[in-house]
């Protein structure tokens, strides 16, 4: 279990992030248009994973609006922007703010990302939503930077994300 505040408040997620230099937990989620989407479709690229509770709260928009500027510029990259919002609401904030340098996930069906990657949120307001954190993987699917942001209204590390792709 990793605990991590919002607004000062101590929140308690299901378990820890997974390691720098293992693999990355297979995953299936559910992309804007309702299909699937697993780990293994992106195959070959790089990825960075930014995890957080919803795309209806200022930092989680300004992060997903941050990686699509940022990822507009990265080769063999892909963003992924995972939360448990309806696939409805991510694709009407990317659509409103013109977004196309990301890919909106969501694990809203069974929260099975969340639980393999211990991000879930067991307590507090935000019981059951993932915690906001950000994790790098190599083109093998191998995990080369993780970061669960402290304070859960406070943006990730941008920069640090971004230098673990090259």
């Amino acid at each position: 279990m990793a605990t991590v505040t919002l607004h000062g408040d101590a929140i308690n997620t299901s378990g820890q992030l997974p390691s720098v230099g293992s693999k990355a937990p297979d995953f299936t989620l559910v992309k804007n248009d309702l299909s699937s989407c697993t780990l293994n479709d992106f195959s070959g690229q790089k990825l960075v994973l930014n995890i957080f509770p919803s795309i209806d709260t200022g930092t989680c928009a300004q992060s997903v609006r941050q990686f699509n500027k940022e990822a507009a510029e990265l080769e063999n990259t892909k963003v992924l922007c995972i939360s448990r919002d309806l696939p409805f609401a991510q694709a009407r904030f990317c659509g409103a703010e013109g977004l196309e340098n990301v890919v909106n996930l969501s694990d809203y069906i069974d929260n099975s990302f969340g639980t393999s990657y211990g991000l879930n949120f067991i307590d507090g307001p935000l019981n059951g939503l993932h915690s906001r954190a950000v994790i790098v993987l190599d083109e093998n699917g191998t995990i080369t930077y993780t970061e669960q942001v402290p304070e859960i209204v406070d943006e990730p590390n941008y920069k640090a994300a971004l230098e673990a792709l090259l």
